[in-house]
C-alpha cells in the first residue's frame, strides 16, 4: 500500500512562502466540492477545505503559477503532525504534502 492522494479543486487563498532553514515552503488550502442527492431528493452540495504544503521546485512552480482562484490538481501523500501553540496546547494538523501540481485553467 502506498499514501498517495489526488485532489482536483480550486485554490482558496493566495500561496503562502516561508523561507525556513531547511529550505523554502509553500502553504495553500484547495476547496473540493460533492454533491449528493438526500432522502428528500433534494441536491446537497459540500465543499472540502484541504491544507496543502509543498517543498523543494514545486515551491517555485507554486509561486510562479499559483493564485487564489486557480484551479488546480495535486498529487501527494497525507501527513499528520502536532505543535503546542502559545498557550502550550497541543494542536493537531492534517495535510496533504504536495509533489505534483498540474494547474488546469
Amino acid at each position: 500500500m502506498k499514501n498517495r492522494v489526488q485532489l482536483i479543486g480550486h485554490v482558496g487563498q493566495d500561496p503562502e512562502i516561508k523561507q525556513l532553514e531547511n529550505g523554502r515552503v509553500a502553504n495553500f488550502t484547495i476547496a473540493t466540492n460533492d454533491s449528493y442527492t438526500n432522502a428528500k431528493g433534494e441536491k446537497v452540495e459540500q465543499t472540502e477545505w484541504h491544507r496543502v504544503s509543498a517543498w523543494g521546485k514545486t515551491v517555485d512552480i507554486i509561486e510562479q503559477l499559483l493564485k487564489k482562484g486557480s484551479h488546480v490538481a495535486i498529487e501527494g501523500k497525507l501527513t499528520h503532525r502536532s505543535y503546542d501553540d502559545k498557550d502550550g496546547n497541543k494542536r493537531y494538523i492534517t495535510e496533504v504534502v504536495a509533489n505534483e501540481l498540474v494547474l488546469l485553467n
